[in-house]
Formats: structure tokens, sequence, C-alpha cells
């Protein structure tokens, strides 16, 4: 089955807002404070690169070239669009409770 037309598009300019409100959401916390990181600081940066890599891999993923009708590629990129979402608001929500 083939994709709707325009959905690399809305599912690329999906992941560049989630970046950006994710890079945004860490900005505000004090990612640049000159305090000691603390483990939790540890794990919710952490957490929030392996979602900034995988929201920054879906428009790659989503415009390479596939061979016709195979939308593995573009399942993948949805995969990381769904992982990298997911992993951005798990760091938003443990920075405000760690």
């Amino acid at each position: 089955m083939q994709s709707p037309t325009g959905s690399v598009v809305a599912l690329s300019s999906a992941a560049s807002t989630m970046f950006s409100i994710g890079m945004i959401a860490l900005g505000y916390w004090g990612l640049h404070e000159p305090a000691a990181w603390r483990i939790g600081d540890r794990v919710v940066v952490g957490i929030a690169l392996v979602g900034f890599a995988c929201l920054g891999s879906v428009p790659w993923l989503a415009t390479s070239p596939a061979k016709p009708n195979d939308e593995s590629r573009f399942l993948m990129a949805r995969r990381a669009f769904l992982c990298g979402a997911t992993a951005v608001w798990v760091s938003i929500a443990l920075s405000l409770v760690l």
C-alpha cells in the first residue's frame, strides 16, 4: 500500500518540530547551568540525546531511495519518529520530576 501524498513532508516536519520542542525544553530546564550534574541530570540528557538521534534520522529514512512499492524505509521512519518523540517527552517529564 502506498503512503498518502505529502506524508514524507509531514513526517519530516513533525520530526523537526519535536526536535525543536525538545531543544527548547532542555534549554529552559537548565542544561547550561554551571552546577555539577547529578545522576538524574545525566539520565535526562541521555534519554533526550537518544530521542534527538531518532528524530534526526527520520528525514533521512523517509527520503532515502527504495524500490517501487517498498514501504519498509518509510515504516522505519515512522518508528524512529515514535521512538524519538516518546524519548523527548519522557526526558521532559523526568526533568520536571528529578
